[in-house]
């Protein structure tokens, strides 16, 4: 049975990491939907054990921060605050870093897919408007909106299950890991002025023409979402708070909201309540435990060599089976822990390694697909900048984190 298991998660693996494949080009959610099925099929699972490993918490605040940045997208909320940024920049070097620190504001509260989706286009145009070369300031968009999202337990999909799994608080983790991804995020801009300093000559740009939205409706989806902030840092249940936001944006703008929930991404939710199967299928073979065990006398929370070697099995994990599925596999084991700085590390190091290569996050996949008409984002353009501020970024933050968390006690 245990051979078998093993190779229904291999294949699933295999499906979800190439994304389309000649022999069956089915895609990720199919392929992660396929996996779960198979782990029933072949007896890992019971039907209720299937529905019992999905984490509901996480598909629900999933879907409402989805919504909710719908509701914030039809508003103009993205553009009026790109343009508002872009036309502050005077200078290629002033746009990158608007950029970049825009990215990683917008990545901390809404989620880091989404903050790419929109922003990408605007950074286009700007950036064909003053000539300047795209690759520099795509690049800047989809490394730092990952950063960014390492801020908050809603800033991207990983976090999010981090938050439904650990019961942590959203103040108790922004806590610790605001700090770092805030280091994080001001090493990638000095980085990226360091490594593009040939790129960005040139004198002041052209004004970016401005966009029309509603004012009054922005205004009141800007109050409904300070709202679910507040109710977030107040120990709201993260998912109900988020719902709550969109029920209220609903009411408020007396509509079928079918328009906005046509914008939820259906799935991307199936992919990881499909997710969350595979990987319970696979922890019934024991080899994760088993894995761990072997590993145990040199992973740790407590010390450096511990600390860098658990640090380095999730960026190495994140980037053989991606981010999602490596804090599935390592949530067990760092629910033993049951320290905030556990919790706090796997989300920040998993978050993190997406900016190592091209294909290390869906929101590096979108930057390039959004520009591709524009500019072709290779993979190695991409790693030749991702590599290097992947592993400064670690090698800088993560001993902030051990003494941030000994300085706060978590």
């Amino acid at each position: 049975m245990t051979a078998v298991v093993v190779a229904v998660f291999a294949f699933t693996y295999v499906l979800i990491a190439a994304r389309r494949l000649r022999v069956l080009p089915i895609g990720r959610p199919a392929g992660a939907l396929l996996g779960a099925f198979l782990m029933v099929a072949v007896g890992a699972l019971r039907p209720a054990d299937s529905y019992a490993a999905i984490d509901g918490d996480t598909i629900l605040l999933l879907f409402a921060m989805m919504a909710l940045v719908a509701y914030v997208e039809r508003a103009g909320f993205f553009e009026w605050a790109a343009a508002r940024a872009i036309a502050r920049a005077r200078t290629p070097v002033g746009l990158l870093v608007a950029v970049a620190a825009l990215a990683g504001a917008m990545s901390a509260l809404f989620v880091n897919d989404a903050v790419c989706v929109f922003l990408t286009p605007l950074v286009v145009v700007a950036c064909q408007k003053a000539r300047l070369p795209l690759g520099p300031y795509l690049i800047a968009t989809a490394t730092s909106a990952n950063l960014g999202s390492a801020a908050t337990l809603v800033g991207n999909p990983q976090n999010m299950i981090v938050g439904g799994l650990s019961g942590l608080s959203f103040a108790g983790f922004s806590a610790l890991a605001a700090p770092a991804a805030a280091l994080a995020l001001a090493i990638n801009i000095g980085l990226l002025l360091l490594y593009y300093r040939r790129d960005l000559g040139g004198g002041p740009l052209a004004p970016v023409p401005s966009t029309s939205f509603d004012r009054a409706r922005l205004a009141r989806v800007v109050v409904v979402v300070v709202g679910v902030v507040v109710a977030f840092f107040a120990g709201a249940h993260l998912g109900y708070a988020a719902l709550g936001g969109v029920v209220a944006l609903v009411l408020i703008e007396r509509e079928d909201p079918q328009a906005i929930f046509a914008r939820v991404d259906w799935t991307l939710l199936v992919f990881f309540a499909a997710l969350f199967v595979v990987v319970a299928g696979l922890e019934t073979t024991g080899l994760v435990d088993a894995a761990w065990a072997a590993l145990g006398p040199r992973l740790g929370h407590d010390g450096v060599a511990g600390v860098s070697a658990l640090s380095l099995l999730y960026l190495l994990g994140s980037n053989l089976v991606s981010n999602v599925p490596m804090v599935l596999l390592a949530a067990p084991h760092v629910a033993a822990d049951g320290s905030t700085f556990a919790w706090v590390l796997l989300g920040f190091v998993t978050t993190v390694a997406g900016n190592l290569t091209l294909i290390g996050s869906v929101a590096n996949i979108i930057v390039a697909e959004k520009a591709a008409g524009a500019h072709e984002l290779g993979f190695f353009e991409y790693l030749r900048f991702g590599l290097v501020s992947t592993v400064v970024v670690l090698l800088v933050c993560v001993p902030a984190l051990v003494v941030l968390a000994r300085a706060i006690g978590t």
